[in-house]
């Protein structure tokens, strides 16, 4: 199952993140020709994340009445129209409309991609599906660096190299949104290409995994998610994790590009070393996650390590060492998302699971509004990059901290009958 459902599922989400972070590589000519500061740039950068603050929970809400089929299809159009709109900024504020637009449409697809995986995987499965699917998002980088630095050098037909960016990577989602609408089945009974003795362990297995959480954060109550003190300092958490990550990937081509002469195309295959070790990374942590069932150190740290490593990165000057600390923060912050998720959603079943992924992921990911922010500002004051590491760095640190306080239940395989998907 893991390989007939998790490729699809892999392609869409490096299709999102891509049209999410490939700002990052049009602001090294988007800037230039529309006169933008590092602080517009920044601001703009992050206010993906209001917008998607503002419309996951709703979003997610509605995804668990009308199902994933109906609903990612109208998300994916949505985001792939506004993304190709991106072509058209010329004023700052054209540019922050644009990107809070972008968070809107895009905000229910991710929690919605963690439910879904959900209620199609076992807690024992759960973390190893999550890590794979979200190593799309450093592969993401790996696959549109070098696109991107090389669209950036097309200029055709009076239109820039950026704007060709956001078109051409922009189409493929409304393109995907039609595969999805036809080929994408909302639950495992509804799955015609399991068989009958897998899908009945499936159903089964996942029935029992959701009345043993009746104990923990259950029922129709979407409120029930909001009093559980775990989901809270799980949100931090993932605060300082967005913190982090969207601050490394949005300002990565501009990083490079401060320590380098290399080319628009030359910084696209530079940025790919990060995103590879990063993908590695993701998988070797959320397999070794589910083998021993162990989530908290895990998480904690993979939090630590990362902290540690943005650190020394921002009192490094040169192009490998930093290069080399920067690829070792990247790859730590996103080896956090497998434990991080198998975490949350181990605590949470029916309805306030829907409420509480989305309600983590919108309060977690303003981290990826301060993240780029707050790089954008004290560079713009003349620090360069290492006031704004600093700081991330510090927010993982707590994330560290905070990680190691909440316990999940350790999972192991379930006891009832031999599972016929292995």
């Amino acid at each position: 199952m893991l390989w007939r459902l998790l490729p699809f599922l892999f392609l869409l989400y490096i299709v999102a993140f891509l049209d999410r972070i490939n700002v990052g590589f049009a602001a090294l000519e988007m800037q230039k020709q529309l006169a933008l500061s590092d602080s517009v740039y920044g601001l703009a950068a992050g206010l993906f994340f209001l917008g998607y603050f503002f419309c996951q929970l709703p979003s997610n809400l509605v995804l668990a009445k009308v199902g994933a089929r109906r609903w990612i299809t109208v998300i994916m159009i949505a985001w792939g129209l506004i993304s190709c709109c991106m072509a058209l900024v010329r004023t700052p504020m054209q540019f922050y409309i644009l990107r809070t637009l972008l968070g809107v449409a895009e905000a229910g697809f991710f929690p919605g991609m963690i439910l879904y995986l959900r209620n199609w995987f076992p807690r024992s499965a759960r973390a190893r599906a999550v890590a794979w699917f979200m190593t799309a998002n450093p592969l993401a980088g790996v696959i549109g660096g070098p696109i991107s630095g090389a669209l950036l050098g097309m200029h055709q037909l009076g239109i820039a190299g950026w704007q060709w960016l956001f078109v051409v990577e922009g189409l493929p989602a409304i393109l995907l949104a039609v595969v999805v609408f036809f080929t994408l089945k909302d639950m495992p009974g509804q799955a015609s290409w399991l068989r009958p003795e897998e899908k009945s362990w499936l159903v089964a297995t996942l029935q029992a995994e959701g009345e043993q959480q009746a104990s923990r954060i259950t029922g129709s109550d979407a409120w029930a998610a909001f009093l559980n003190w775990r989901i809270w300092l799980l949100t931090v958490v993932y605060f300082g994790l967005t913190t982090s990550g969207y601050g490394i990937v949005l300002w990565m081509p501009n990083f490079i590009h401060s320590l380098s002469t290399a080319s628009n195309m030359g910084i696209g295959v530079i940025s790919v070393i990060p995103y590879v070790a990063t993908s590695i990374a993701m998988v070797l942590v959320g397999t070794h996650s589910d083998r021993t069932g162990e989530r908290r150190w895990h998480l904690a740290g993979s939090a630590f390590a990362a902290s540690i490593a943005l650190l020394t990165a921002a009192y490094t000057h040169s192009i490998i060492p930093s290069l080399a600390a920067v690829s070792l923060a990247l790859m730590a912050t996103f080896s956090m998302q497998g434990p991080f998720w198998a975490t949350a959603t181990s605590l949470m079943s029916g309805t306030a699971a829907a409420a509480g992924i989305a309600f983590i992921n919108s309060i977690g990911n303003l981290g990826g509004f301060f993240g780029p922010y707050i790089i954008g500002v004290k560079r713009n004051a003349g620090g360069g990059f290492r006031g704004g590491m600093i700081i991330i760095s510090i927010f993982l640190a707590l994330a560290g901290i905070l990680a190691s306080v909440v316990r999940a239940p350790r999972e192991r395989p379930a006891p009832s009958s031999a599972n016929p998907l292995q």
